[in-house]
């Protein structure tokens, strides 16, 4: 079934507050003070604002066609780290162009998104990087294949390289090749979790018992509760995508910000698991007749069986709005998404939730 509107069950509170539902309201909503912007709030200083050079421990995740310069310099204006993302633009000129376009709107750090897959034809890689490197770009997050052939030119040119990671195996890997940090992604998330199917409360721990590079929580990542919890299981901040969708400054349609307040967290379904390519995809009609796809051919699935369904969807989808077009990577987090605030409206919340709930819940039980 599409995603279940619930609109009409949730309650907005002023610009800058707890966005809640009838749902989550509860004990959490009425121990944290509703005057959110006017708290003195200390900087929260972790392994990650200072590897990048933040205000926040907070990293907008790379999302095809979503990861524009509008979003990426808002992010950062906000105190958290943006990211555009690389692929979204065709060629490395149109890349630097948007490089271009970030710093025009941003004094602060920015990155960009690299995903390093294995296609039909190749992305220009070293054309990318290039226009990374002479655009004064200081961090890139890389996804995908093994980034260590390109890390000693990053390197050589000052880069912090954060790499994306669905397993603690891959995660020492990153360590190992010298990357400088690793988001690690639980099987909540949005897009593509692996195939081990571990959730963050199990991998997020793990991942503290065996790196040595700082790692940010990525998957199911929407507020200051999320931002705590990370940090109690070792994360020293986290990643967020589909939170940031629905923010006014995301460069999406707004088809696609209502999809996402209007779904719950049982509205994503896992497609391409016969392939091993999983991708967690809000449910739609094009979802649907994919899966039933998956289902009727079994092991005998090929790539080009579905690839209506998933091929060059996402300009449709983001900016044409049109929500059947195909399958769009979603998150469980969509469950905790209730409002589409401005994104320093958002970070600014987060802050002060997570500030809230150390100093005063928490700090609280203990007698």
């Amino acid at each position: 079934m599409p995603p279940t509107a619930r609109a009409e069950s949730r309650s907005t509170w002023a610009a800058g507050g707890l966005a809640t539902t009838a749902g989550m309201a509860g004990r959490y909503a009425a121990n944290l003070p509703h005057d959110f912007p006017s708290l003195e709030r200390r900087r929260m200083k972790t392994r990650i604002t200072e590897l990048f050079g933040i205000q926040h421990p907070i990293i907008q995740g790379g999302m095809h066609y979503v990861g524009f310069a509008e979003l990426a310099a808002a992010v950062s204006n906000a105190g958290g780290l943006g990211l555009i993302t690389g692929l979204t633009q065709k060629t490395p000129e149109l890349l630097a162009r948007e490089i271009a376009r970030c710093r025009a709107m941003t004094d602060k750090p920015f990155g960009v998104n690299l995903t390093f897959l294995p296609t039909v034809s190749s992305p220009d890689y070293p054309g990318y990087i290039r226009a990374i490197i002479e655009g004064g770009v200081k961090a890139v997050e890389t996804a995908g294949n093994n980034p260590q052939q390109w890390l000693p030119l990053l390197k050589e040119h000052g880069i912090k390289v954060i790499h994306k990671c669905t397993s603690v195996r891959h995660a020492l890997k990153a360590e190992a090749i010298g990357c400088d940090a690793v988001s690690v992604d639980g099987f909540e998330c949005g897009g593509h979790p692996g195939e081990d199917d571990v959730p963050n409360f199990i991998l997020l721990p793990r991942a503290a018992e065996t790196l040595k590079i700082p790692f940010v929580a990525s998957g199911g990542m929407a507020d200051g509760r999320s931002l705590v919890a990370a940090l109690a299981l070792g994360a020293e901040g986290m990643n967020m995508g589909t939170r940031f969708i629905a923010t006014q400054e995301a460069p999406v349609h707004e088809h696609v910000k209502q999809a996402i307040v209007a779904a719950s967290e049982l509205d994503t379904r896992l497609v391409m698991r016969p392939l091993r390519n999983t991708e967690r995809v809000l449910n739609n009609a094009a979802v649907e007749r994919l899966l039933a796809k998956e289902k009727e051919l079994g092991a005998n699935l090929k790539f080009e069986d579905i690839i209506e369904q998933v091929a060059g969807v996402y300009p449709r989808i983001m900016q044409n709005g049109d929500m059947d077009a195909g399958a769009w990577s979603c998150g469980m987090v969509a469950g905790l998404i209730h409002d589409v605030p401005t994104v320093k409206a958002l970070i600014d919340r987060i802050m002060a939730e997570a500030e809230a709930l150390i100093t005063q819940r928490l700090a609280g039980l203990l007698r």
